[in-house]
């Protein structure tokens, strides 16, 4: 398989206006000392380096509170140029009118915003501030206002985890086009939390496959939960699912994280420097790091190595190292037994393509009967779609053409393909 970031979570700076409970960054409240972060140049140089790797990543600006950072439009907007699905993570309490429409107009294809809880307090206490909840809606309603593509993110925890449901449902009937649920790595500030149980975890991962296609419009997908495609292939092995959902741990493969002060690490939730951009390029990092040489060809210890899934799945490295110290054992959140005696082992490519370049002649020479062409806004459209999800979102949309006995894509094909396909092709970054 390739190994060109697929995205990059770029914590931009540590200052925030909440005080989470389970934040694996630890960032300072307001006044914390910025000192040390990235400057504005030396960020433009990273966006630069990021490029050289793959410029058509997804690029996720987050923080802390990544609109705290007075230069955060003039580094977005230089990122989109460059050719990155530039999205911003944010508890969206800062998003007021002005602030929209500022998001809009440099770069950023769309946001994501966390609710933890429907009960406000609940909501507040998780991220100690009082009055989150209600200035996080308003900032949804702002983005919305403008017609900007939001996602809603929850964290599942043992105080919230019956609420699930009812989140998913409100996510859905506040116009979000995903809900992401991310399943809690104890790190950071919330190194010593309670997570949930592995029953649990399981239970929730199962719920999730259940539902996933449920939401006409808003795609369902868990992060941080690779095993989540080992309980799709056993509930469908020709889910369509499996298709173009990049499963498994993709940390230091097709990911990473770059903290405020520049260093780079497998994922946001494995505190493993293994660079430093103000040392070394971020190309040499990502292609010469050992710790991601070993991660690209891993030799799992325990159940995960005699595990049939180990490529479909592999467990949270994270999980592994903040639970026995080594990123190579097991994965303790996973119930799965593998099969005693000789197993085949499970693996599914996921298609991959690397930008619109390569995919103008097949768009422009159709397929499979009816001559299909694309407009060039629809062209403009699909590239708002991240890389490695622009072929599977390409054939859905050509075949739902086909269906209606249409010969040209436009923007209003492609949308009626979505709704058509429950939200298989939106964006999720």
């Amino acid at each position: 398989m390739a190994f060109e970031t697929y995205i990059i979570s770029w914590n931009i700076t540590k200052r925030c206006n909440l005080r989470c409970a389970h934040c694996y960054l630890d960032a300072s409240y307001l006044t914390g000392d910025l000192t040390d972060e990235l400057s504005t140049e030396e960020c433009f140089r990273l966006v630069d380096q990021m490029a050289e790797v793959n410029p058509k990543a997804v690029l996720i600006m987050t923080g802390g509170e990544p609109l705290l950072r007075k230069d955060i439009f003039k580094i977005s907007r230089y990122a989109s140029e460059k050719g990155f699905l530039t999205v911003l993570g944010t508890n969206g309490i800062p998003i007021t009118a002005d602030i929209a429409l500022k998001i809009k107009e440099n770069g950023i294809k769309g946001v994501g915003v966390s609710i933890d809880s429907l009960q406000a307090e609940v909501h507040d206490s998780f991220r100690g501030i009082k009055g989150a909840w209600n200035n996080t809606i308003k900032g949804v309603e702002e983005i919305k206002r403008i017609g900007l593509e939001f996602q809603i993110q929850t964290t599942v925890t043992k105080g919230n985890y019956d609420e699930i449901p009812s989140i998913v449902e409100f996510a859905y009937k506040t116009g979000a086009r995903v809900f992401n649920l991310f399943f809690l790595v104890c790190t950071g500030r919330g190194e010593k939390m309670t997570d949930i149980s592995a029953e649990q975890y399981e239970d929730m991962l199962s719920y999730i496959y259940e539902i996933h296609d449920n939401f006409k419009g808003m795609m369902i997908r868990p992060k941080c939960a690779p095993h989540f495609k080992r309980i799709a292939y056993k509930s469908d092995p020709r889910s369509s699912l499996l298709n173009g959902y990049i499963g498994g741990c993709r940390a230091g493969t097709n990911y990473c994280r770059i903290t405020p002060e520049g260093k780079v690490t497998p994922c946001p939730y494995m505190p493993v420097e293994v660079g430093n951009i103000r040392d070394e390029s971020f190309p040499d990092i990502w292609w010469n790091s050992d710790v991601f040489k070993r991660l690209r060809h891993p030799e799992y210890s325990g159940r995960c190595q005699d595990c049939e899934y180990k490529l479909l799945c592999g467990g949270c490295r994270a999980r592994a190292l903040s639970s026995n110290g080594d990123y190579m054992g097991d994965d303790p959140w996973c119930q799965y037994r593998p099969e005693n005696g000789e197993k085949k082992i499970i693996n599914l490519e996921t298609g991959i393509k690397y930008g619109l370049d390569d995919e103008i002649e097949n768009l422009q020479s159709g397929h499979g009967g009816i001559e299909i062409t694309w407009s060039d806004e629809a062209l403009r459209f699909l590239e708002n779609i991240p890389f490695f999800a622009r072929d599977v979102a390409r054939k859905g949309v050509e075949k739902h053409a086909r269906e209606m006995g249409y010969t040209i894509v436009t923007v209003e094909t492609m949308r009626e393909a979505r709704e058509k396909r429950a939200g298989k092709i939106r964006f999720n970054a």
